[in-house]
């Protein structure tokens, strides 16, 4: 461990004369990389020198018990200690091999969700307005903001599609496990017969682009305007305020219809198409890569079953992890927070794995 350590610390000076040399100032999206990276290899660093006392300290502890000159009451003492050391190096060594996983380059990032109602009709609807909620009130207990970027609602106040925009501290790395199909079993409202019915609705979870990330040309995009429509078609109003983007190179197409102002609704807009664009590219870039490495838990692959909800039962499981829990009241109030850590520790177990494996080989 000392000498991949001294390894970090040399890395560590390499990367503090970069932040300081003026070219590399000007040069925005590599600043960012590299100060990134400079916060990376510094908790490496500090890890790996509270690691080392912890060994040094365990070293004399086990010297004092092994010498036949140590009276009973030091010997009890470092006996002691050294169950205490143990404990402390058990949870730094796990915690520096965690920061030995090279962070997903996205995790910092604000994040777009995008909610659509699927196979289930009306209860489809009513079902992605609960998951839409159940975000919500998520964001609210850690403190994300929540801006609405695009919403088509039913007649029975479902969402055939909402799309909302989470701000805040490491949105990604907590939301980019929800991407992919959800499936309810329950009674619907509309059931006379009181028989449980499965819907599903599908979730998508993007992080938000920024221009550094991808450059979009403005003669690439074809922009048209309409009046905007609610609910079973009546109109909103009577100008033509709505806005449909059209990305001609990929196909990406996004409507806004929110806002009364036009030039608001081409902003919102805009921040979706960016953010598709975006996932299309890493798309394409992760595919190169596939056979490199895919973890179970955060490939995001939206058509997937990732959990279904089970009202009658009270129970929610997630399928990638075959982890059950009932307490579905809470999880849709918003408590997603076991859900969501037991979803981050399978994934760095995997990854822990992968790095194993690659450097055997």
């Amino acid at each position: 461990m000392h000498e991949s350590l001294e390894l970090f610390r040399k890395k560590l000076s390499e990367l503090e004369a970069k932040l300081s040399d003026n070219s590399l100032i000007s040069d925005t999206k590599k600043y960012a990389e590299t100060a990134r990276e400079h916060s990376r290899i510094s908790q490496i660093v500090s890890t790996g020198l509270r690691l080392e006392k912890v060994l040094a300290d365990l070293k004399s502890a086990e010297e004092v018990m092994d010498s036949d000159n140590t009276d009973e009451d030091l010997r009890q003492l470092a006996n002691q200690e050294l169950a205490e050391l143990e404990i402390r190096k058990s949870q730094l060594e796990k915690e520096y091999n965690f920061l030995l996983i090279p962070p997903e380059p996205n995790d910092s990032k604000n994040t777009i969700v995008e909610i659509r109602a699927g196979t289930g009709g009306e209860e489809a609807a009513l079902f992605a307005s609960d998951i839409m909620r159940m975000y919500m009130r998520y964001a609210e207990a850690r403190g994300w903001k929540v801006e609405i970027l695009s919403s088509s609602e039913t007649e029975k106040q479902g969402f055939k599609e909402i799309v909302f925009l989470l701000e805040g501290g490491n949105v990604y790395k907590q939301m980019k496990y929800e991407g992919g199909i959800h499936r309810v079993q329950r009674v619907p409202e509309t059931e006379a017969s009181g028989r449980i019915h499965t819907s599903a609705i599908t979730v998508a979870v993007l992080p938000e682009a920024e221009e550094i990330d991808v450059k979009i040309n403005p003669e690439d995009l074809r922009i048209d305007t309409f009046r905007a429509a609610g609910a079973g078609g009546q109109h909103v109003n009577k100008t033509e305020s709505a806005v449909r983007i059209t990305h001609i190179p990929t196909g990406i197409v996004v409507s806004c219809q929110d806002e009364k102002s036009q030039h608001k609704n081409k902003a919102k807009a805009m921040k979706v198409l960016m953010a598709r664009v975006y996932d299309k590219l890493q798309e394409e870039e992760n595919s190169k890569r596939a056979s490199q490495r895919k973890t179970m838990v955060g490939s995001g692959d939206r058509s997937a079953k990732i959990r279904t909800y089970n009202f009658p039962q009270n129970r929610v499981t997630d399928h990638r992890i075959n982890l059950t829990l009932y307490d579905l009241e809470s999880i849709m109030n918003g408590d997603l927070n076991e859900l969501i850590d037991k979803l981050i520790g399978k994934d760095y177990e995997e990854k822990m794995k992968n790095l194993h494996e690659k450097s055997k080989g």
